[in-house]
């Protein structure tokens, strides 16, 4: 943002937005980050739901299969980023503060999020690794996990798709915090992660 702007933005009582997060609003990069993690596991999503509709062995539904392997491992490629640039920036605080028990069930979600998007593209690709098939990840070939294993992919891809399961829930949820906060108790959750419309 240019200097004129930001002056523009001061005087009539407006913080510019900065890439980093202040204590009243995350930054630009966060921002950008929460929002491009949901479009890529939306499309994880909407590739392996789709390719029930085509054929087996199909060039569309062989596709569909490939591109939610290589999103799924750009989640998790991501997810490393994001946790970087939460531990080197400050959180801003959520205004008025959240009674203790909301503290603790958003920490509790988090956790599991962000445990899910580790965990979800590492037991797709174990399932991958034990099947002995290609690991693609946009021209490149991955490296196996494991030796070729019947019961191992067996029990990947059972935990991998239990998972899918519990993601789905756990994104409705959190939600669904997201505009109980925002609509019932009014505070700034949701708006802190917001693009600035300045």
């Amino acid at each position: 943002m240019n200097t004129d702007r930001q002056a523009r933005l001061t005087e009539l009582g407006r913080p510019a937005m900065s890439w980093r997060n202040t204590a009243s609003r995350y930054g630009s990069l966060s921002i950008g980050l929460h929002w491009l993690m949901l479009l890529l596991i939306a499309a994880v999503y909407a590739c392996i739901e789709l390719r029930g509709n085509f054929p087996k062995g199909s060039d569309v539904r062989e596709g569909l299969k490939t591109w939610h392997f290589m999103l799924g491992l750009s989640v998790l490629v991501l997810v490393f980023v994001r946790v970087a640039v939460h531990f080197i920036g400050t959180v801003p605080r959520i205004e008025p503060d959240p009674a203790k028990w909301q503290s603790l069930f958003a920490k509790l979600m988090h956790f599991a999020l962000y445990a899910l998007m580790i965990g979800m593209p590492l037991m797709g690709w174990l399932t991958l690794s034990a099947e002995g098939k290609v690991v693609p990840f946009f021209g490149l070939q991955l490296p196996p996990l494991v030796g070729e294993s019947k019961s191992v992919a067996d029990w990947a891809k059972q935990l991998h798709e239990t998972g899918g399961t519990v993601f789905y829930v756990l994104i409705g949820l959190h939600a669904a915090a997201a505009l109980f906060h925002h609509y019932v108790v009014r505070d700034n959750t949701l708006q802190r992660m917001l693009p600035s419309r300045d």
